[in-house]
């Protein structure tokens, strides 16, 4: 956060959406989000509007197409080199536990593993190239993309712009609402889960009281 805050601070015009492009484009990309805070990028953007140094409708288009941009690179790059990308060094250290949990909430949870993955944190910057690599179709992948990352975006930006100028009270505000989000997503995710559980049982068992056919059927 410390970084972020010092380069956008240096940073004058033109320059500053430039750069808030950019770090929420790598952020959105596969695996780089492991290293680019994009998060924290979005929430001094939005202090920098709320004191005038910058437009906030402005900064809200550009970095909405960022996110867009970014996560659809991810997509691609997991599509057409999935296994590679897991080999690359970042990939290994995400590791293969990891990958497997993504792999098995993309194809879970389909449409909304996209959406609900923009609000947590690891999951941001892998869930893109999961979704690739599970051969998602692409416009169904840029259709929750577009409405989660802008939502995401506006709901960063507007953080450290109600919260007064003030980097202070915007963190604060930040990590309140993510864990907030994380525990809803979490809640999302189980009830998926429950409902998975059911139809699996249900498939095997037959009907509730149904009883098994032993001859004749």
């Amino acid at each position: 956060m410390t970084d972020v805050v010092d380069v956008l601070l240096e940073l004058d015009g033109p320059l500053v959406y430039a750069a808030v492009m950019a770090l929420v484009f790598l952020e959105a990309a596969a695996l780089f989000g492991l290293f680019v805070p994009g998060e924290a990028t979005l929430l001094v953007a939005g202090v920098l509007a709320a004191n005038g140094s910058i437009s906030l409708p402005v900064v809200l288009a550009l970095a909405g197409a960022a996110v867009v941009l970014g996560d659809s690179a991810g997509y691609w790059l997991g599509r057409l080199y999935g296994p590679r990308l897991q080999r690359s060094r970042a990939g290994r250290w995400v590791g293969a536990a990891r990958w497997s949990r993504a792999d098995s909430y993309v194809r879970e949870r389909g449409l909304w593993a996209v959406v609900l993955g923009r609000w947590v944190g690891l999951l941001r910057s892998v869930v893109p190239a999961a979704a690739g690599i599970a051969r998602m179709p692409y416009r169904r992948f840029l259709t929750a993309n577009t409405a989660g990352g802008l939502v995401w975006v506006a709901a960063v930006l507007a953080l450290g712009y109600g919260a007064g100028g003030t980097m202070t009270a915007a963190t604060s505000l930040l990590g309140t609402i993510s864990v907030l989000t994380g525990l809803a997503a979490a809640v999302v995710a189980l009830g998926f889960g429950v409902r998975a559980l059911r139809r699996r049982m249900a498939a095997r068992g037959g009907p509730v009281g149904a009883r098994p056919c032993t001859s004749g059927c």
